[in-house]
Formats: structure tokens, sequence, C-alpha cells
């Protein structure tokens, strides 16, 4: 699948101003992330264990 087939969604955390942000599509085998101010930038891609680990931090912080 290609990134332009993902669905990417902001998280619900966003601001309305559009700045600072990322957008996530998941998929079977990863999270994608990439940078919503410049969705022409190549993505990265992280495992869903590497994904909820990262999310786990920052929810601590």
């Amino acid at each position: 699948m290609s990134t332009t087939e993902l669905a990417w969604f902001k998280s619900s955390y966003s601001g309305s101003q559009g700045d600072s942000c990322i957008e996530v599509a998941l998929t079977e085998q990863a999270v994608h992330v990439r940078d919503s101010k410049d969705v022409s930038r190549l993505p990265f891609a992280v495992g869903r264990e590497g994904w909820a680990h990262f999310v786990g931090f920052v929810a601590e912080s």
C-alpha cells in the first residue's frame, strides 16, 4: 500500500490553526507518521508496539 492510499488523520488534540501537527495512518503492521504542514515529505513508519510505548511515555509526561 502506498502512503497516498493511507487514511491519514490528525490528533483530536490538534489545534484549529494547523500548526505543529502530525498526521498518522494505521495499518496492520505499522503506524505511519507525517508532517501535516508538508505532506510532500516522506512519512516514516514505526511498528505498532513501538508506537504504543511512545504514546505511553508521552501520556506519562
